[in-house]
């Protein structure tokens, strides 16, 4: 490719959610352009009219604006090489002027096979799929024959024309140079019967005519780029560098899908991860650093993104690694901003009037993503149904017996106190400890288990209580000695 400015395009049909594939492909061609200091280009190909889906468009804009992948063109941002949507592009006949300069060329021909004569075609599995294959039936047809045909109204398409002898060879920054023969190559279409160019088609077109120097896609297309470097060569452009990106699966190595759950960005944000850790965790889906470091900002990706040390290997989505990589985002975050996010998830557990800031930053650092929340704070709302077997911990040496000791001696001591600050709290029990001489745990274990319910919580024994308040405190330590008084 020549050594100008570098070029990128990120070119999603609108077709639904923005798949982590997809997401993937469109981060990697924002670092390259952004790393090189060049372009990145937004190009919408709804040529598959089939395909759209209402609202998709809308669904692309609104990710790359929260993931940060800024375009520098697209249907918003004329760069003087538009337009941008490839449905507005082929209004200008653009696709069809490019497919008869094949024609006249002989590196196309018009087919007006019907679907009854492509029935009866021979098929061959590719990829594991049944595909038919063109005989070249109407490469033979007459000029005359042709022209009679058209003038008639009569339906094409019009084909690539590979020959049958020969290989084709393309280069691919990650695999080399691959050659095929050309026998196994189908005379693929290139405009449809409605008009339409086929995808494959107007990406190459639109790559060409919009100066796009590197395309990044998933290794699916490995097979499809032998036929875009035939259509390059046989108009004679200067073809584009390829990388093609390894496959994504799922823990069993089978290809990520929307069964998964996960599968899409915005399934991802309905479970409670931040985009900034989805961005930095797709980033390491068939990418390392030099020094295997993990937590990139969006810059720091930029300034170290070398797309030769992309891997040929299958990529694993591994949902506990992304919950790890999101839980230390989470910890890193501004306590204010934080809040700010878990508000939503705190109301939808606690209707109480209790202090919900202080709550967040008690959860804050035990919490992978925002759904976690939940299960940390449902017990502020309402005393859960528990096992007494939780006043029995080893290390603390407490039993159920010490543990309704401790709660029944401890009980109009709390009563008597007026102030329930969490300083406050901790040396009035700090005292009481002293006082008798046991370990801070053998007091505050089961207090702590009484007021909660729970095996393990985001705070100590005090800090619960002050935001308990003095009356539920009291409520929850007394219904803890009645628990335990059935048992003991």
């Amino acid at each position: 490719m020549s050594t100008g400015k570098v070029r990128t395009r990120y070119a999603p049909s609108p077709t639904g959610k923005m798949h982590v594939g997809n997401l993937r492909s469109a981060l990697y061609e924002f670092l390259i352009a952004k790393h090189a200091g060049g372009d990145f280009m937004l190009r919408i190909e709804d040529t598959d009219q089939e395909r759209f889906v209402e609202g998709a468009v809308d669904i692309i804009y609104r990710t790359m604006e929260k993931t940060g992948l800024i375009h520098d063109e697209g249907p918003d941002k004329d760069g003087g090489v538009g337009p941008y949507v490839q449905s507005e592009r082929m209004k200008t006949g653009i696709y069809m002027k490019y497919a008869k300069e094949l024609v006249e060329k002989g590196e196309a021909y018009y087919c007006f096979c019907d679907k009854e004569r492509l029935a009866t075609l021979k098929s061959e599995v590719v990829e594991g799929k049944e595909i038919s294959v063109y005989d070249k039936h109407c490469l033979s047809l007459s000029k005359e024959e042709i022209e009679a045909n058209l003038a008639a109204g009569k339906p094409f398409v019009i084909r690539q024309n590979i020959p049958n002898e020969g290989t084709t060879t393309f280069h691919d920054e990650l695999y080399g140079d691959i050659t095929v023969e050309n026998a196994e190559l189908d005379d693929m279409i290139l405009i449809k019967s409605d008009g339409y160019p086929t995808y494959n088609f107007a990406n190459v077109v639109d790559d060409h005519t919009m100066n796009i120097t590197h395309v990044v896609r998933g290794n699916e297309y490995l097979s499809s780029s032998p036929k875009y470097q035939r259509l390059y060569d046989a108009f004679g452009w200067e073809s584009p560098t390829y990388i093609h990106l390894p496959l994504i699966t799922d823990e069993n190595h089978k290809k990520l899908s929307k069964r998964s759950g996960h599968s899409s960005f915005e399934d991802l944000i309905e479970q409670g991860f931040l985009t900034e850790a989805i961005v930095n965790y797709i980033a390491l889906l068939g990418w390392s650093s030099d020094d295997n470091r993990e937590i990139f900002t969006l810059d720091e990706l930029i300034k170290d993104f070398d797309y030769r040390r992309i891997s040929k290997s299958p990529a694993v989505f591994d949902i506990v690694k992304l919950r790890w990589m999101n839980g230390e985002y989470m910890k890193a975050m501004d306590a204010d901003k934080f809040y700010e996010m878990a508000e939503p998830y705190l109301k939808e557990v606690i209707t109480k009037d209790m202090d919900l800031k202080k709550i967040a930053g008690m959860v804050k650092s035990r919490i992978e993503t925002f759904l976690d929340i939940k299960d940390h704070v449902d017990f502020f709302e309402a005393l859960p149904e528990y096992d007494t077997e939780m006043y029995v911990h080893k290390k603390m040496k407490t039993t159920k017996e010490s543990s309704l000791a401790v709660l029944e001696d401890i009980l109009p001591i709390l009563e008597a106190q007026e102030d329930y600050s969490n300083d406050a709290l901790y040396a009035m029990l700090s005292n009481y400890v002293a006082e008798k001489e046991v370990k801070n745990g053998y007091v505050m274990w089961p207090i702590r288990t009484a007021v909660s319910g729970k095996q393990t919580t985001p705070g100590g024994a005090t800090e619960l209580m002050e935001i308990l308040g003095k009356e539920e405190t009291l409520a929850r330590i007394k219904a803890g000695i009645e628990l335990l008084k059935k048992e003991v």
